[in-house]
């Protein structure tokens, strides 16, 4: 298991002045230096336990298009997920982006919300929040603030989050990409369920042929005594898929019709653009394609924020549509059938310019 420091969270007071001294002009924290950073982080493993218990996440875009003059219906009707004129899907270089900003602050630029929803009952374990984006769009974001967010737990104040290990930072295919992520367990045990606000995500807003894009993901562990016994994991990594992305997970013995779902966090998925897929294999048939009715066999990164289940976490913004971020859950029901001891993700992009970034898989175990 890959481990890290212990999180730094600097509680911020909101509010103008008390914040003069803390803000620099551009809205950027000026008091810690960047984080290390790397081109290329290879997928490896974050976090693993066996408990009763499983896996939720919240998750939202911190940018998106901006209605403009030229722009007043295709804007809103991208972000209800309609096609556009043709009948061509809606993609983040179609657009005008600028900042998705839902709180009352004057000294943040970008914010979004969405719901923790942990289980009656259940108690964090391990918690772990991504972030990352596009910082070289209409304008060119500088690459220092990559490794700092703010976060507001449900009901509380703004609270600096700084990135406990390297973040992956490349420039590639038109883009200058990031992701960062700290260890936020603390946090998330303490304040339970409700909507966590997720602020100052590094992101450049503007209009290119790569498009901007950018979000969060909060990936939380939680142990719950008369829930099954599962197997958790969680990965992650940050590199382009320009060759296939494979994740095996050994020793992950369950049985057969198994319950399980896994998640995973890309960047710069466009809807529309078909030639890539999520597959699993369990060692014991061919592999199962991981598809639902929010993400076609063919076009998984699709700019969704998905799950299984009639009724998902809330956002705010809530947009179908969020223009090059992917955080979704899959249903493994269909893959698990058969029980196995392994399982094997297999995230292909043949023509779009992706990212990945996190996957996280909660199963049941071998009693």
């Amino acid at each position: 298991m890959r481990h890290s420091p212990r999180p730094l969270l600097r509680r911020v007071t909101v509010g103008a002045l008390a914040l003069a001294t803390i803000w620099t002009p551009g809205g950027a924290l000026a008091s810690a230096p960047p984080s290390p950073e790397a081109e290329r982080l290879p997928f490896a493993e974050r976090y693993r336990a066996l408990q009763h218990g499983g896996m939720v996440r919240a998750a939202n875009a911190s940018i998106s298009c901006r209605a403009s003059a030229t722009q007043a219906a295709s804007c809103p009707s991208a972000r209800g997920g309609k096609a556009g004129q043709g009948g061509k899907a809606a993609a983040n270089g179609d657009f005008d982006m600028f900042y998705v900003d839902v709180d009352t602050d004057p000294n943040t630029y970008n914010s979004s919300r969405a719901e923790v929803r942990l289980p009656e009952g259940a108690r964090a374990t391990y918690a772990r929040l991504y972030w990352g984006g596009n910082l070289r769009v209409g304008e060119q974001k500088p690459p220092k603030d990559n490794g700092r967010v703010l976060i507001a737990e449900p009901g509380g104040q703004y609270k600096e989050v700084l990135a406990d290990t390297l973040v992956g930072h490349r420039a590639a295919r038109g883009a200058d990409a990031f992701q960062a992520s700290a260890d936020v367990t603390k946090l998330v045990r303490e304040s339970g369920s409700g909507l966590y606000t997720v602020a100052q995500v590094n992101v450049a807003m503007g209009k290119s042929a790569a498009g901007s894009w950018g979000g969060w993901t909060l990936v939380v562990a939680y142990e719950k005594a008369d829930e099954p016994l599962r197997r958790l994991a969680l990965w992650d990594g940050f590199d382009t898929l320009d060759k296939a992305q494979e994740i095996r997970l050994p020793k992950l013995s369950f049985p057969k019709g198994a319950f399980g779902r896994a998640g995973l966090v890309a960047y710069d998925g466009d809807r529309g653009r078909t030639g890539e897929s999520l597959t699993v294999t369990t060692g014991r048939k061919a592999s199962a394609v991981l598809t639902d009715d929010a993400n076609p066999r063919t076009d998984v990164l699709n700019s969704t924020i998905s799950e299984p289940g009639p009724a998902p976490a809330r956002r705010v913004p809530s947009y179908a549509n969020t223009l090059g971020y992917d955080s979704d859950v899959f249903d493994l029901g269909k893959a698990l059938r058969p029980g196995g001891d392994q399982l094997a993700f297999r995230l292909v992009s043949q023509r779009d310019a992706a990212w990945a970034g996190a996957l996280f898989v909660a199963v049941d175990a071998q009693q």
